[in-house]
């Protein structure tokens, strides 16, 4: 009698475990050495979707002799397992720390697969103002909706276990850290990490390379007098927050930069020539940006809230 209730079991297990892994990442993420100490995930290119999965950002993550820090987590709990999976080809040491770069939905959802072995999380304190807003929500339904099943009803939007108020430099394993706060720019928390021994810089979003950055409600005059601040660093490597690995920091943030001075150019001449946003859109050249990654789905909100933003401008 007890051969015959376990054998359904048996049966049963390798179904629930299939089906328990449904949901898993099946886009290629791959970690790639960018110093003596430190590893990134290159993103897709383009806006997050079904076909990619939402692995369209970076993250990266620095071993040392007693743990790891990892920097940003990616867009889903899936992704953010698949991170795990690849540090723990390179090590089993703890992964000991996160550090968010801002909290927008592509860098922050896989925190959860983070927080589940243990790992501290740390962001700058002008995220309280995502946490505060209904943008979270927002962002998290639509994502349930665009990039289900990898996010979907058990996905959490995760607060750190520590708010920093500004720089913080720190050691591990005799690998320095500094955690710098060069915001707000894209953002309002907006953290970028230099690895002083590897002379390498996480980012984040500040810089995107080879694509359409995602402006958003960002202030634009401010990030670019952040994109000074990275400069700032002369670090030999930088990893953006999207596109590949930079080894000429002072070029790879060229497109950024034209990109956001265009867009305050255009869209602040249309403001003080009090032309309507939709006209001045048709009006406006877009050929020097147009065949980039994630134009289409980015461009006219970037210069619509670029536009908004002039607008408050004018008026200061």
């Amino acid at each position: 009698m007890l051969k015959k209730l376990l054998l359904p079991l048996f049966i049963l297990l390798p179904l629930m475990a299939t089906a328990a892994n449904d949901n898993a990442a099946s886009v290629k993420v791959k970690a790639v050495k960018v110093g003596a100490h430190a590893y990134y995930v290159e993103g897709l290119p383009g806006a997050a979707s079904a076909a990619n999965q939402g692995y369209m950002s970076n993250a990266g993550f620095v071993i040392t002799p007693l743990g790891v820090v990892v920097f940003d987590s990616l867009g889903s709990p899936p992704l953010g397992e698949a991170l795990i999976a690849q540090i723990r080809k390179l090590t089993s040491l703890p992964i000991k720390r996160v550090i968010v770069s801002h909290y927008h939905a592509d860098h922050v959802y896989g925190l959860q697969a983070f927080k589940a072995i243990g790992a501290e999380i740390w962001a700058h304190e002008g995220g309280k103002e995502y946490f505060a807003s209904d943008e979270l929500e927002r962002r998290l339904a639509q994502r349930r909706e665009e990039l289900f099943p990898w996010v979907d009803e058990t996905t959490k939007v995760l607060p750190p276990d520590r708010w920093l108020s500004g720089d913080e430099d720190f050691e591990l394993g005799g690998v320095q850290f500094a955690v710098r706060f060069v915001g707000p720019a894209h953002s309002p928390e907006d953290l970028a990490l230099f690895i002083p021994q590897d002379n390498m810089l996480f980012a984040g979003d500040l810089v995107f390379k080879g694509r359409v950055p995602y402006v958003g409600a960002a202030d634009s005059k401010s990030w670019l007098a952040s994109l000074d601040k990275l400069l700032a660093f002369h670090a030999k490597v930088m990893v953006p927050g999207h596109g590949g690995v930079s080894h000429n920091a002072k070029k790879d943030l060229t497109l950024t930069r034209d990109y956001l001075l265009y867009l305050r150019k255009t869209m602040g001449q249309a403001v003080a020539d009090l032309t309507p946003f939709d006209e001045a859109y048709a009006k406006t050249s877009w050929k020097q940006f147009e065949k980039l990654p994630a134009f289409n789905e980015a461009n006219r909100a970037n210069a619509y809230n670029t536009y908004i933003l002039m607008e408050k401008e004018s008026l200061k």
